[in-house]
């Protein structure tokens, strides 16, 4: 027989729990400590299930029965109401994690494994260091231009100006993601347009006059600190990958034989497998190193354990132990060097950008172009390393368009 109004609030504690049941699965439980308690009992998979829909009086026996109800159309729908309901909880929660820093880290959390480890923690270091202290337990809808630029002008007030343009964009990238969430109404770091100090541009210090070239070869070749260091530098200028690309570089990854280094994409800028055709001398270098640390995962392991590859700052400290100061020359230097004197010779532009690894806009088209120009670039880069050797010899050189002739 259905509940009343009258029954249900006139049903009295007993020593233990007991049940006044309605209709189609719902009933009220009497606590012993005088609570009241609606419950919805259901089949789903095959199992016998109860929801706890809410307490009385706080919701009424009418209230009650449209709850269940609600439930029912669910379960004529396949969808477990209990299930439901915790993925609603799991969905509010998210929600309700409305501060910045919170929705910082789900961005992070979602964007950072497409790109590099490297690129990752700068961003999340940037964003630990700069931001998060100053507005990260603020919610995001609730920060305005004028906040945000406080938080940027500590960073501008050490002189990193660069930096502050850097953490304004991804703040910015930070309350998109916001937005399309449903967690803020709008992107105020679109505000700050001209509010920032601009940005000196700086290229990173790169030898190209072919004496001075040779000067740093001979140099790197005389280097008394350790083989893979040396090696390392002395490979530098063959391959001008990015720093981090060769200090990662793994054994695993070479055909020496066929002459050739492939680069996964998950560690590339591009997110692009990318090929870099080995010279004669190249390939000499690495067959030197091979003995001391190819049994392990790196070609230029850490000091402080093989299993992790060498600082970010390695090269840069041979460098500086050469004599070349931070103005003078960079490991990324390299890239510079290459990249000048390869277009004075005359070379295909295209074939340089794509050695380079330089980004192309279109990814989908970038991803099947990773050997694009390769027969060219096999013959550029060896005619290059060619160059290299000319250049640290001193022997005389005339360039041309195919490249040097001694």
């Amino acid at each position: 027989m259905p509940l009343s109004d009258v029954k249900v609030r006139s049903a009295k504690p007993a020593a233990k729990p007991y049940k006044l049941t309605d209709e189609r699965g719902l009933y009220l439980l009497v606590q012993p400590s005088g609570s009241k308690l609606w419950r919805f009992n259901y089949r789903a998979e095959g199992k016998q299930k109860t929801l706890a829909l809410a307490g009385y009086p706080d919701i009424s026996l009418a209230a009650a029965r449209s709850r269940r109800d609600d439930a029912r159309r669910l379960l004529a729908e396949g969808i477990d109401p209990g299930l439901q309901r915790k993925l609603e909880k799991v969905r509010k929660a998210a929600l309700g994690a409305d501060t910045f820093e919170a929705i910082a880290r789900e961005w992070l959390a979602k964007f950072a494994p497409q790109w590099s480890d490297g690129h990752a923690d700068k961003i999340r270091r940037r964003l630990e260091r700069d931001v998060f202290p100053w507005i990260g337990k603020r919610p995001a809808r609730e920060i305005a231009a004028p906040e945000l630029l406080a938080v940027l002008r500590r960073i501008e007030s050490r002189g990193a100006n660069e930096t502050a343009h850097r953490a304004n964009q991804n703040c910015g990238q930070v309350f998109r993601y916001a937005v399309a969430t449903g967690r803020a109404e709008r992107d105020p770091s679109t505000d700050l347009r001209g509010a920032l100090a601009p940005v000196k541009q700086t290229h990173h210090a790169s030898i190209t006059e072919p004496s001075a070239i040779g000067e740093l070869l001979r140099a790197i070749g005389g280097y008394k600190g350790s083989l893979p260091i040396r090696c390392a530098m002395q490979l530098a200028p063959l391959v001008f990958v990015r720093p981090g690309e060769l200090r990662q570089a793994e054994w695993d990854e070479f055909d020496l034989e066929f002459g050739e280094w492939r680069i996964p994409a998950e560690k590339m800028k591009m997110r692009v497998v990318h090929i870099v055709p080995l010279s004669v001398q190249a390939r000499k270098i690495i067959e030197e190193l091979q003995p001391l640390t190819g049994t392990g995962r790196y070609l230029f392991p850490s000091n402080r354990g093989r299993g992790r590859p060498m600082s970010e700052n390695t090269v840069n400290a041979a460098l500086r132990r050469l004599g070349y100061t931070n103005n003078q020359m960079t490991g990324h230097g390299f890239r510079s060097m290459a990249s000048t004197l390869l277009n004075e010779q005359g070379y295909h532009r295209d074939a340089i950008e794509r050695q380079l690894a330089h980004g192309e806009r279109d990814k989908v088209r970038g991803a099947y172009n990773y050997a694009e120009h390769l027969p060219e670039r096999r013959k550029m880069m060896q005619a290059w390393a060619d160059y290299l050797d000319v250049l640290r010899d001193e022997r005389k050189v005339i360039t041309g368009k195919f490249g040097p002739v001694a």
